[in-house]
């Protein structure tokens, strides 16, 4: 009996099962990160439509409790990963859009709403670029990591120092060098969320939590290039 053809069929269903699990796996992290800018977006315009609120938080010491609050979720969401259930991810992931999104309603203080609008779908057509790069192209991807850390770790502290030095010149460059690493980081994420769910096998609700996990990375490095993209070539308020 010629084994071959059955051999064939059964590695087509496996290939077939797995793709479709991908697939669906992928879906659900996009959906989740959508989602999210979607909270985060309603929330800081929304914030930004009440002047009491906004001086509430950026008029007083709240302001620094509300810009440390996202990174305190990171952190205890990193901190959690192997032991928090799916819905507590997503609590988690929920409560952190929102609070991202009152650290941004800033941004309509200092940007037209115009130019935000602009530079955001210019930064949702990279980013959809680049994490399609990221998911289809058959090149490893995991040599650009150190890169990619060491640049984001210089990235952080051009961007503190400056913090003192006020300088023109360096906020131009960190912004320059946050599109690159972003979008750099965009590619590498995608495909290092895309091998997470083969190293799980398909379990369906290991791989929902990790899709939650995935959104939270992608959502970060879209945050960050929008952010990078918006200091190059947004229009400021009364210019």
């Amino acid at each position: 009996m010629d084994y071959t053809k059955f051999r064939d069929v059964t590695y087509t269903n496996e290939h077939a099962r797995y793709d479709g699990g991908l697939r669906s796996y992928m879906i659900a992290v996009y959906n989740y990160m959508a989602l999210a800018l979607a909270l985060t977006g309603v929330v800081a315009f929304g914030a930004s439509l009440s002047p009491s609120l906004m001086y509430a938080i950026f008029g007083t010491p709240l302001g620094l409790v509300v810009a440390l609050a996202p990174l305190g979720m990171i952190i205890y969401m990193n901190s959690r990963m192997q032991t928090m259930s799916v819905s507590g991810a997503q609590t988690s992931f929920w409560v952190f859009s929102a609070l991202m999104g009152l650290s941004l309603s800033s941004i309509f203080m200092v940007y037209t709403g115009a130019s935000i609008a602009k530079v955001f779908f210019i930064s949702a057509s990279a980013f959809g670029a680049l994490s399609l790069y990221g998911y289809s192209t058959s090149r490893d991807l995991s040599a650009w990591g150190s890169f990619l850390i060491m640049g984001l770790v210089g990235l952080i502290v051009a961007s503190l120092a400056n913090i003192f030095f006020k300088s023109p010149a360096v906020e131009f460059a960190v912004s320059l060098m946050g599109v690159l690493i972003f979008a750099g980081l965009t590619a590498w994420d995608t495909q290092k969320i895309k091998d997470r769910y083969f190293q799980v096998g398909g379990s369906s609700e290991i791989a929902t939590k990790i899709a939650v996990f995935g959104a939270l990375e992608l959502y970060m490095d879209f945050i960050n290039l929008f952010l990078s993209l918006l200091r190059l070539f947004g229009q400021r308020n009364g210019e």
